[in-house]
């Protein structure tokens, strides 16, 4: 007699720490293969195998005490004295290679999100196991301890069994027939499926001679009798010659049924009547249903993947063994995880070899760093299928060259959650058939909206209540949060990691949150009472109206009742009245886009791809003190997702998972955005909130909405934000819906590089003022900058780089685009290492030109030589009519060479000291503020020199003059050179 084990759904609703039995830390464990796939539910061929030798593992005290899932054999299988003597011909043996090599081909296959959002691995270059932990039915359904993050990561893990070892003899020494593999959303039950598979097909699985695979899933459709053989064939039509054997007690066969959720299975004899002929047609259930008690092919083995909350639909008795997938119970598997996906040689794109892997081994360094620190992030890469979309954020972030369409971070976040819900329903047995992501959308989302309204990312068990259970009713509803209770929760929240707030619970990724509220306010689950109950009401009334109406249109036409018609035809105004209202609920969500994305109070924090980096890679730095007051929370991600969510792919895909969002309402959201977003966008942005706001338009992946938004851009500031190729990539992107003209493009400070420059060429060409200043940009930027200035539609006429190591050869381009170009009027080469014989080349190719007016070449090294020749060649110009020279190494001779070529003689302004003989400079502010603007940027010791020199020469030029009115004017340009060799000195420039 089976011993009557409490339920998890008989518990007591209060604690929503005590989930599932702690999932503990891999110390102890021994022969445990060390192998995930690259993304949750991927296949591969051969994977890596690792062996961590810790200690031994510590068998069950007692004998599991089911009987029908295990059978009295020797603890040595059986062997074949003639090898596979049960193929009868050729033909069978054949066959199997045959369905072996088909089996390789479909379990190997790829999903669509791994070619999409990174190089394609397979599970030969990366595939780490999760771990795997014997348990017990008894174990599975008592209450568990508390859920803390000590408890996931820190307990040992007992009873740690490997994939292989699964159909082992049980502590009894019984051998195992049928074995139960269970785990919750994301722990990889599929995946290690489909790794088991394809090791049976390169021959790694010898325990078997044949496999075959079922999808509970598509069982689930079929209720038509058919016989066990005829599904065989009817599936696998390679093994018709190997079907009529499977009755031979030596055939070594394993049936796979994955996903056992998806199917209602009746043990009771009164429901499933018994079958032993695999030709006798039965339902597809039966087949299973007798499959598993050993009716059906007796000598067969069976794994069965299933959620925690399916597994009681099969009687103990019926199952040898229990495993659960513990997921990446260590950090030392996360880690092994990320350095074998992030270095892979596709994992960087078209970079070079050694930038490439240096950039690699840097990201690795600094997750594992990370990791070790116990962050957040440990927690959420407890579930393999994070570890993935951690890999997939950072590919993203770090080796994307370009931007397609499908490429968005939503699109990650989306693809993400399909390949692990894929549509699946909540519970197969609930009548309503809820498909799991519409019932996280309507309940998680909720908690996570509240959170970000609220500025919040901890949780406590009385906000899980509020959320979760106030409103539950019904014994349906109940049932359907115990199954999301077991199965899913663990998914989305995990225990939090700071010190104090350890039984609270924070969403697993911080953007997780973000995208579940997004999700939730575009699903339109945000209703007031009032557009709750019209809805209902107006779907009521609005049908019963249309029948009443047709049946008294009939009866009026014998009875005179021609006014009832009227009446009812009333009914119809209340759905249209509704419908009104629903509008309004549209501009709401409109209105709550752009009042989130253009908050005040986020407008000087880090854009938001930085804040994803850093979640991810940790802040380097001293750690945070605990008695230190933590920074305001930051949910800029959740506007930008709302606008992704909308765009038409995302859409398509969460039709797939059961949440519809109609054209008709993505249109009348996007028209009312219209009237906010783009109004709001036209004002003055700081930088990393107008880089937002880009990344805002590329989400929306709305071409229409997107070139109406950028053509009000005129100036577009994006200085100090520190440009990566997936930033220019979206900067190109948006910027491309338009060919209009920019006035100003500010990339001051923003770490471009040659390769940022390729890839914001087409919008460089339609700049007429372009900022690349502080850059680094050498002579290999400059020869990209030679061929945008030479080509025929660039539009640049006021280029500035200053502050960059241009260098002698960068000179030698810069000169050859001043030769061919017709559009640049200024440029401003202040401080980028020229010397005497760049300035010598830039004055050779200045008599080709015919467009520049003026020329920056300030704090260049120049000597007397070189500083003549530019101003010998600027008089002979037709528009040069200014050249800045000061800064340089200029002697007093030389000084009094240029003051000659003074503009009412030969027409050219050479900018050189702040002194014109015994008068003042017209320009002696303008150099003072380009010295002051550049100050941190320049060796300040030269620049105290330079000061120090341009302060005697004005006390010189002071003493020659007798003009009360000059010596007041050189008075007051000294006080200002002082000021500034004052705050140099006292480092508070």
């Amino acid at each position: 007699m089976l011993q009557v084990v409490q339920c998890q759904s008989c518990r007591p609703w209060g604690s929503w720490m005590r989930l599932h039995p702690s999932l503990p830390r891999s110390r102890g464990m021994r022969g445990v293969s060390l192998c995930v796939a690259a993304v949750p539910g991927a296949a591969g061929s051969r994977f890596l195998r690792k062996v961590f030798h810790r200690g031994s593992i510590s068998l069950p005290r007692g004998c599991v005490g089911y009987q029908g899932g295990s059978q009295e054999h020797p603890v040595q299988p059986r062997t074949s004295r003639h090898g596979p003597s049960h193929l009868r011909n050729v033909a069978s043996s054949e066959a199997i290679k045959k369905h072996q090599k088909r089996l390789c081909a479909w379990f190997s296959h790829q999903p669509n999100e791994e070619r999409q959002f990174g190089p394609s691995f397979s599970l030969d270059a990366v595939h780490v196991d999760p771990v795997i932990r014997e348990s017990s039915l008894e174990e599975i359904l008592k209450p568990s301890p508390d859920l803390t993050i000590q408890t996931q990561l820190q307990q040992p893990c007992r009873q740690v069994i490997s994939l292989q070892n699964l159909f082992d003899v049980d502590a009894c020494g019984r051998q195992v027939k049928n074995v139960v593999l269970y785990g919750t959303v994301g722990t990889g039950k599929s995946t290690l499926i489909k790794k088991m598979v394809v090791d049976w097909c390169h021959n790694r699985l010898p325990r078997f001679e044949l496999v075959i695979p079922f999808s509970c899933e598509d069982l689930s459709h079929s209720h038509t009798p058919i016989s066990l053989r005829r599904l065989i064939t009817k599936k696998y039509q390679h093994l018709q010659d190997v079907v009529p054997t499977l009755g031979a007690a030596n055939l070594k066969v394993l049936f796979i049924l994955n996903g056992l959720e998806r199917l209602n299975l009746d043990f009771r004899l009164a429901g499933t009547e018994l079958c032993c002929d695999p030709n006798e047609p039965v339902p597809p259930s039966a087949i299973v249903v007798n499959l598993l008690r050993k009716y059906l092919l007796p000598e067969a083995s069976i794994i069965v993947t299933t959620r925690p909350s399916a597994v009681r639909r099969i009687p103990g008795k019926y199952v040898g063994r229990y495993a659960e997938i513990c997921g990446f119970s260590d950090t030392n598997l996360q880690k092994l995880y990320f350095q074998m996906r992030l270095s892979q040689p596709g994992c960087s794109g078209e970079k070079t070899v050694s930038s490439s892997s240096g950039e690699q081994e840097n990201l690795v360094e600094m997750l594992s760093r990370n990791l070790e620190r116990h962050n957040q992030i440990a927690a959420a890469c407890f579930l393999p299928s994070y570890c993935w979309l951690v890999c997939t954020t950072l590919h993203f972030l770090y080796f994307s060259r370009t931007v397609p369409p499908s490429q968005t971070l939503t699109g990650i976040y989306t693809s993400f959650l399909r390949l692990n819900f894929s549509g699946e329903v909540l519970d197969s047995t609930d009548p309503t058939n809820i498909s799991m992501m519409k019932y996280v959308a309507k309940t998680v989302g909720k908690l996570a909206y509240e959170g970000v309204m609220s500025r919040k990312t901890c949780f406590s068990e009385d906000d899980l209540q509020q959320c979760f259970e106030v409103k539950m009713k019904t014994e349906s509803e109940l049932n359907l949060l115990e199954v999301f209770r077991s199965d899913v929760f663990r998914f989305f929240l995990t225990p939090c990691v700071q010190p104090g707030k350890e039984h609270t619970f924070v969403f697993t990724i911080p953007a997780m949150q973000e995208y579940l509220a997004a999700l939730y306010v575009v699903l339109g689950e945000k209703k007031t009472l009032t557009q709750r109950v019209g809805k209902e009401l107006s779907e009521v009334l609005g049908k019963v109206s249309e029948d009443v109406v047709v049946i008294l249109n009939i009866v009026s036409k014998v009875l005179p009742l021609r006014f009832l018609p009227v009446l009812f035809n009333l009914l119809k105004i209340f759905p249209r009245y509704f419908s009104r209202l629903s509008g309004r609920a549209r501009d709401a969500i409109a209105h709550t886009m752009a009042d989130e994305l253009f908050k005040e109070e986020d407008y000087y924090n880090d854009d938001v791809l930085d804040q994803i980096n850093s979640s991810i890679l940790g802040v380097e730095g001293p750690m945070r003190h605990p008695d230190e007051a933590p920074d305001d929370e930051v949910f800029e991600l959740f506007p930008i997702f709302m606008g992704g969510i909308l765009s038409r792919r995302n859409r398509a895909i969460l039709e797939q998972l059961g949440c519809s969002i109609k054209n008709l309402a993505a249109f009348e959201i996007a028209k009312a955005m219209k009237k906010t977003v783009i109004r709001k966008g036209r004002k003055g942005l700081p930088p990393s909130e107008l880089m937002d706001y880009l990344f805002f338009l590329h989400e929306f992946q709305n071409e229409r909405f997107t070139a109406e938004a950028v053509r009000s851009l005129r100036t577009v500031n994006l200085s100090s934000v520190k440009m990566t190729p997936l930033k220019c990539s979206v900067l190109a992107s948006v910027m491309g819906t338009t060919c209009h003209e920019v006035e100003e493009l500010n990339l001051t400070s923003c770490n471009l590089d040659t390769s940022c420059l390729r890839i914001l060429f087409p919008v460089l060409l339609r700049c007429k003022t372009l900022h690349l200043q502080l850059n680094s940009l050498g002579s290999d930027a400059c020869k990209e900058i030679r061929d945008l200035l030479l080509h025929d539609k660039c539009v640049v006429s006021n280029l500035r780089l200053t502050n960059n190591p241009v260098g002698e050869q960068g000179a030698q381009f810069l000169a050859e685009a001043l030769a061919g170009n017709r559009s640049l009027t200024r440029l401003s080469l202040l401080h980028t290492a020229l010397g005497d014989r760049g300035v010598e080349v830039i004055a050779q190719h200045l008599t080709h030109n015919q467009h520049l007016q003026e020329l920056n070449l300030g704090y260049n090294s120049l000597t007397d030589v070189a500083a003549l020749r530019v101003v010998e060649v600027a008089k002979k110009h037709e528009t040069l009519d200014k050249v800045h020279l000061y800064f340089n190494d200029i002697s007093e001779d030389g000084k009094r060479a240029l003051d000659s070529l003074r503009m009412d003689r030969d027409g050219v302004r050479a900018l050189v000291f702040l002194t014109a003989g015994t008068d003042v400079s017209d320009y002696w502010s303008h150099i003072l503020n380009v010295v002051q603007r550049n100050l941190p940027f320049w060796d300040s010791e030269r620049v105290r020199q330079h000061l120090v020199l341009i302060l005697q020469d004005l006390e010189s030029s002071r003493r020659q003059t007798a003009n009360p009115w000059r010596k007041a004017k050189f008075l007051r340009v000294e006080s200002e050179v002082k000021k500034m060799l004052g705050r140099l000195q006292n480092g508070t420039l």
